[in-house]
């Protein structure tokens, strides 16, 4: 048995998987803010799962944890973690002195790439595009992480596209995560609704002129970001998760517009087959909590 952790902002999700990669064990839990609530949410997540399964943290192969924010897989150390109120934590060690076990840390996007691969039964080369209140991929190649030289591969969201647009949180000015996620719908739509992209969605299908311009906005964004993916690294697949993704198919036909459009504009990007490449990660898949299973061993 081999133990997972995605550790969201809101809500933290665990699993046990078995030898072939099998989901035994699921359970889910509201996350701390802060550091010690952040380590305790972890310590009982896998108590949870231990009584589900009948094993101590020892018992387990391997134990792994997705978290937001910079993390040094190798040491452990979590750093800007906003969402949990983390600006530094030595999260590996923490959780080794109290679980008596090691645990390998991955940030969470990292992680949920894995995950995608493995469920979806891809092979070659893939890029998990997270659409959440940010924008990231994590690339892996024949079932492993490419993390880069400094793990910062995949970072695409703060690559400028737009000199003239809005400063990023990064500090750079245009950067696609500013048109292109769950943060960049919300400054440019104003709205009651706690889920700002459903209300866009549903204004630019009662044919508002400004929720269908920011909703095209948001499909270039998305597109550009897989033009970036397949321009550089050339991967087979191209898997869309995130908060963004459970619009399904209504986003992923806007993404494909778009990519259609390119194509017939220009035979190099035709050639390509874009939009052949992307697709969506299947609804309610604990893409991150299994990915952290695997990486736990790596």
């Amino acid at each position: 048995m081999r133990l997972g952790i995605d550790i969201g902002g809101t809500k933290t999700d665990a699993v046990a998987i078995d030898d072939a990669g099998g989901l035994s064990q699921r359970i889910r839990l509201a996350t701390g803010f802060g550091s010690i609530a952040v380590v305790e949410t972890a310590v009982a997540a896998v108590a949870r799962i231990g009584e589900l399964t009948g094993l101590p943290a020892s018992g387990f192969q391997s134990i792994g944890i997705g978290i937001p924010g910079m993390v040094d897989s190798a040491s452990g150390h979590v750093a800007h973690a906003v969402n949990l109120g983390l600006e530094r934590l030595e999260l590996g060690g923490e959780l080794a002195g109290r679980l008596g076990v090691g645990v390998r840390i991955e940030n969470d996007v990292k992680a949920a790439a894995v995950g995608a691969y493995h469920l979806m039964g891809l092979d070659g080369t893939m890029a998990y595009l997270n659409l959440g209140t940010g924008l990231a991929a994590g690339i892996v190649v024949d079932g492993r992480l490419w993390r880069g030289a400094d793990g910062i591969a995949g970072e695409i969201g703060h690559i400028p596209v737009d000199p003239n647009g809005v400063i990023c949180a990064c500090g750079q000015r245009g950067c696609l995560e500013t048109v292109a996620s769950g943060s960049g719908v919300a400054r440019q739509w104003r709205t009651d609704d706690p889920l700002p992209v459903r209300s866009l969605f549903a204004a630019a299908a009662d044919g508002d002129p400004e929720a269908r311009a920011i909703k095209a906005r948001l499909a270039a964004g998305i597109a550009s970001a897989v033009r970036v993916l397949v321009l550089t690294v050339d991967v087979d697949s191209v898997v869309i998760g995130g908060g963004l993704s459970h619009l399904g198919d209504r986003l992923l036909c806007d993404v494909h517009e778009v990519l259609d459009e390119w194509a017939q504009a220009s035979p190099f990007l035709a050639s390509l087959s874009l939009p052949e490449r992307v697709r969506l990660i299947p609804e309610g898949s604990p893409a991150a909590a299994i990915g952290a299973a695997l990486v736990g061993e790596s």
